[in-house]
């Protein structure tokens, strides 16, 4: 069975943060190139950075109170927390259910 993404790695594989030759980052460390990068996305592109979101699962009512002029935090940084929310919620759900064996599935059921 194939070793689970951990949250650095899901991160980083859809918004781009570390190159493969750097050593992961801590969790604060993590955070911040995050909100740097959404920063810069909100700036330079906000719909490839809509795209992610999406892509991450953040719930769109949540996309929309972080953009809002009704957070306290700034927007990059709002959004960097669901993100990264997301991220744990999705793992720890995993890890919850895990994934079912495919020797258990139904032979016309496989992929």
């Amino acid at each position: 069975m194939a070793e689970q993404p951990n949250i650095t790695g899901i991160i980083n594989r859809d918004f781009e943060l570390i190159t493969e030759d750097q050593t992961p980052p801590s969790e604060e460390e993590l955070f911040q190139m995050l909100s740097d990068r959404i920063a810069w996305l909100i700036e330079h592109n906000m719909e490839y950075l809509l795209s992610l979101l999406y892509r991450n699962d953040v719930e769109e009512s949540k996309i929309h109170f972080a953009l809002s002029p009704f957070e306290t935090d700034p927007a990059n940084v709002a959004l960097a927390k669901l993100v990264i929310a997301r991220q744990k919620q999705r793992l720890a759900t995993k890890q919850q259910y895990g994934k079912q064996d495919s020797e258990d599935v139904e032979e016309g059921l496989r992929w």
